[in-house]
């Protein structure tokens, strides 16, 4: 498995409006895309810095991950996310090496990628997501 960069930061929060207002009016960035992701009970804005993504995420369900975490640990950021070729096999790989798994097959993400996530208790801490573009 070969990393290619990051693709995504995800910060999870409370009010999805408020937050892309902040990022457009404080910090000057243009938010590109809203989405609502159903299976995953969230709401999404993304932005881009450099060649990397800025993920907003907003709980559609106060049960749903999003805001279980919010309830847990505040608004903040959730995840990293990395680029993959391979997703399919990538998966399978970290198993073998110990890594323990929240995902074991790819599930589709935001703007149409594949998507797997990582337990934080085998990446110190950080809930990582592993992400490929199906259409490269």
């Amino acid at each position: 498995m070969k990393l290619s960069h990051i693709e995504h930061i995800g910060i999870a929060v409370s009010n999805l409006d408020e937050a892309i207002s902040f990022y457009e009016e404080v910090l000057g960035m243009k938010c590109y895309a809203v989405e609502e992701v159903k299976d995953q009970k969230v709401k999404t804005a993304f932005f881009m810095v450099g060649q990397t993504k800025i993920e907003l995420l907003e709980s559609t369900d106060p049960e749903g991950p999003i805001g279980k975490f919010i309830d847990k640990k505040g608004q903040g950021i959730h995840h990293i996310a990395f680029a993959v070729d391979n997703l399919k096999d990538a998966l399978p790989e970290l198993e073998e090496k110990g890594v323990r798994l929240i995902d074991r097959t790819p599930r589709k993400g935001a703007e149409g990628l594949n998507i797997g996530f990582l337990h934080p208790k085998s990446t110190f801490g950080v809930l990582t997501e592993l992400c490929e573009d199906p259409k490269k």
